[in-house]
């Protein structure tokens, strides 16, 4: 089920929500385990399966792994068994693919399709286990609770990644009162009005560019179709995080935040500290500082930054272009910690040129992200800078983006800049009374654009 559909909108959200807020406190954890499990079998029933006998390995993996004497032995196969699933259903036709080219043999593939979510909710599973071998928390007794903190719906799908140890106690006990209710619903129509209004608004410009030849248009359309496709992933999966936390406060529980204006960073170390920081900060507390983080030298230290985002594109997708876009922003950032690039600096000039330099970079790294293949994604890039000949231009600008298209960029951009942060949870009845007003608007607007669409899957579904 989707967040940005009318079944999910008017259907679902309202009576899971008249369910939880009526009953009593003891029965909160039921009434949205159930709803967590049906709002997945709700598009893929088939692969409820694979999800519940996650929660199974782990819940009994965690018992042995606290119990053992070698908690090693334990941990090590509850990890591979999680990974298995994640490998199996995400990697096996693209290792397939590669053993070919590289035997030069002929298997076929498997006609292998990847559940929704299992990128994250494997993540999620495998902090529980790894927190409980460190001693972090106890292991969960209660099958129902753990199974409520890997399925729980509002993150289930997309994310943010959330950690057991961070949210355990909300398991056990949280508060919901009106303040929490409220801004959550103000935090929905905000990743709702992201979704609907502004990234599905530059996506449809991005896909009718780099569904052409990348060498049959001008350098500028290049240059429009790699920005509008950087808004629209932004707007796209913090629209989804907004919503997924804005759900988290109606029900209680706080989640990360898993976006803070990344697109203002000025160095690439800077900007993985504000996108998808979930996910970043997962990668440094279960991959990075256990390989020594930066305690043992400069040298192994670069290699630990790489071997992150080396994992950091394998995640995100079962092709060449993710593997060299993980790669791409690794050797920014090993080049950062080396230069001393990635320092604070008083100097307004400097910080431009680290702003823009910036820009260039995750501009690029999105181009590969997008691109079907590196084949296509390097053309594209050189197309940008004007490195090819281009021929058979068929469209001319004006094609690809109307006024009001136009005007949505220019928002998207100014959207993307911290200059009305933190708007919503301003005390003043005033402002609180134009936010309201404008929030409810969005809403009306965002409700009438899903009406007249069909799908809107989020970019994030498919990792």
């Amino acid at each position: 089920m989707l967040f940005s559909s009318m079944t999910f909108v008017f259907m679902f959200l309202p009576l899971v929500c008249a369910l939880y807020l009526l009953s009593k406190k003891e029965l909160h954890n039921p009434i949205l385990l159930v709803a967590s499990i049906l709002f997945y079998a709700w598009g893929e029933p088939k692969f409820l399966a694979i999800m519940l006998i996650t929660i199974i390995l782990n819940y009994y993996g965690a018992i042995i792994v606290e119990k053992s004497v070698n908690k090693k032995i334990p941990l090590i196969i509850t990890i591979i068994s999680n990974l298995g699933f994640l490998i199996y259903f995400k990697y096996f036709n693209f290792i397939l693919d590669n053993l070919n080219a590289l035997l030069h043999s002929n298997i076929d593939p498997l006609n292998i399709i990847m559940p929704i979510g299992i990128s994250f909710y494997t993540f999620q599973a495998l902090s529980y286990v790894i927190d409980v071998y460190r001693g972090e928390c106890k292991a969960q007794k209660d099958i129902y609770k753990l199974a409520l903190f890997i399925c729980l719906f509002p993150q289930l799908i997309a994310g943010p990644i959330v950690k057991y140890h961070d949210i355990a106690d909300q398991i056990d006990d949280r508060e919901v009162n009106f303040d929490k209710v409220t801004l959550g619903v103000k935090r929905f129509i905000i990743g709702l009005a992201k979704k609907m209004l502004i990234a599905n608004t530059m996506g449809a410009i991005a896909d009718k560019i780099f569904m052409q030849p990348a060498d049959s248009f001008t350098p500028l359309t290049a240059w429009l179709g790699a920005l509008s496709y950087t808004m629209q992933l932004y707007y796209d999966f913090s629209g989804y995080s907004d919503m997924a936390i804005g759900l988290g406060l109606i029900f209680g529980f706080t989640f990360m935040e898993n976006f803070n204006y990344p697109y203002i960073s000025k160095s690439i170390t800077e900007f993985w500290r504000r996108w998808h920081i979930s996910l970043s900060t997962w990668f440094k507390q279960y991959v990075y500082i256990p390989l020594g983080g930066n305690r043992k030298g400069n040298n192994r230290t670069y290699i630990n930054l790489f071997i992150v985002f080396l994992l950091t594109g394998i995640w995100h997708g079962a092709s060449w272009n993710f593997v060299f876009w993980g790669i791409w922003n690794g050797f920014f950032i090993i080049l950062e910690k080396a230069t001393g690039w990635c320092n604070e600096t008083g100097n307004r000039f400097v910080n431009i040129l680290k702003h823009i330099y910036t820009i260039f970079v995750f501009v690029i790294g999105w181009v590969m992200f997008r691109s079907e293949d590196m084949t296509y994604a390097l053309t594209y890039i050189k197309n940008m800078f004007g490195l090819i000949d281009v021929h058979d231009v068929t469209y001319n600008m004006i094609y690809y983006g109307d006024y009001i298209e136009i005007f949505i960029f220019i928002t998207a951009i100014l959207c993307a800049m911290p200059f009305f942060k933190n708007m919503i949870y301003k005390e003043k009845k005033c402002i609180k009374f134009a936010v309201n007003i404008w929030l409810l608007l969005l809403f009306i607007i965002s409700a009438a654009s899903i009406a007249n669409s069909t799908y809107n899957p989020f970019i994030y579904f498919r990792f």
